[in-house]
């Protein structure tokens, strides 16, 4: 059958079908009525498991970006089942490794840093630095400080933050069981990455699946890079925090470095915010120490922008800049930090699919 004969015959059916809805309007109304509300029901379904489905994602998510390390210790001659047993190994390692040791001391500080702040509110307001801004500001910085001291001894406030108690606890509990399941499910997937992946494939048509196994391979490899490098970053700006910190004699160094290792997952704008952050505590220890971190952390952002993400990235995913901050946005937005981290490997999967896909199927048609 030629081109134009198969055009021909989908026009008489469509056609047909719009004869068929002229002369039973009532009969298409309820089936299209059956199909929005079949629709709303698997809406309903899915909302219903919508913290299976973020467990599912975010451990395949966890996997790809575990994958690379994978393929390290299979280029160095280990064998996959080796490599696989050894990074589920290392895993776990790090998990009971910072819930035995690092968890409790960052519940301590941040436990510390909450019963401490009125009297550090206190000693700050009487540095003589604090009064010199102030006047030179016009009472401007010391409104602004008895803003934050009526809202922490206003009785409401704690009143509310009561009555969400119950809301914090059990979303504490949620929060532990979605992690925990997480956990299992990674490395469930990590030891059945191949075997997954080739099930799936199974699925497409022999004539197009070696294009879309070419195409889902770069992706993928892309989302792990991608991952794999983004926690490496974070990591390299947690520990340079924790040094940078304990130097300058801020007590809370700890609970704040792990604070900045999460931030930084934030593409562009995790760094700029954790220095914000960091500068601003340290201002509790003193104004030199707040100044000598900011000095620090801008020296350091410019070591992390022109030498270490090049270096930890440059296999990773290439997505243009406004793309980068439209998906972080848009991730973000959707899902919080975890949306935000696997926005951008998403986009640039779409963009892929674009140029390798759509694009040269336009220049045909």
């Amino acid at each position: 059958m030629t081109t134009l004969q198969r055009k021909n015959r989908l026009r008489e059916r469509l056609g047909t079908g719009a004869n068929a809805f002229a002369d039973h309007p009532f009969r298409w109304a309820f089936v299209a009525t059956l199909g929005v509300l079949a629709a709303l029901v698997i809406a309903a379904a899915v909302a219903g498991i919508g913290t299976v489905v973020f467990s599912v994602f975010a451990a395949a998510f966890i996997t790809l970006g575990l994958d690379p390390l994978v393929r390290w210790f299979e280029r160095r001659g280990m064998k996959r089942g080796g490599a696989i047993l050894t990074v589920n190994l290392l895993f776990v390692l790090v998990i009971v490794g910072l819930l035995s040791l690092v968890l409790p001391l960052v519940i301590g500080q941040a436990v510390a840093f909450v019963n401490g702040l009125p009297a550090m509110l206190a000693d700050l307001r009487a540095e003589d630095w604090f009064q010199q801004a102030s006047s030179g500001s016009g009472g401007l910085l010391t409104n602004i400080y008895s803003g934050v001291v009526d809202f922490l001894t206003n009785p409401a406030t704690w009143t509310g933050i009561g009555g969400g108690l119950l809301q914090v606890g059990v979303a504490v509990i949620s929060a532990i069981s979605t992690a925990t399941f997480i956990f299992i499910l990674t490395i469930y997937f990590t030891a059945t990455l191949d075997s997954s992946k080739a099930a799936i494939y199974t699925l497409v048509s022999a004539s197009h699946r070696e294009r879309v196994v070419g195409l889902a391979e770069r992706i993928m490899q892309n989302i792990g890079r991608y991952l794999s490098g983004m926690v490496v970053l974070a990591f390299l700006n947690a520990t340079f925090s924790l040094i940078l910190l304990t130097l300058v004699g801020n007590p809370f160094a700890l609970v704040i470095s792990v604070s900045a290792f999460f931030i930084t997952l934030i593409p562009l704008i995790g760094t700029v915010l954790t220095t914000a952050f960091m500068t601003i505590l340290t201002l509790f220890v003193s104004p030199t120490a707040a100044l000598v971190v900011l000095i620090a952390m801008l020296i350091y952002m410019q070591i992390e922008a022109y030498i270490l993400t090049p270096r930890v990235m440059s296999k990773a995913v290439n997505v243009p800049g406004s793309i980068v901050l439209i998906a972080a946005l848009a991730g973000g937005t959707l899902a919080g930090l975890p949306g935000a981290l696997v926005a951008i490997p998403v986009a640039a999967g779409i963009l892929l699919i674009l140029k390798e896909v759509v694009i040269p199927a336009k220049a045909l048609s």
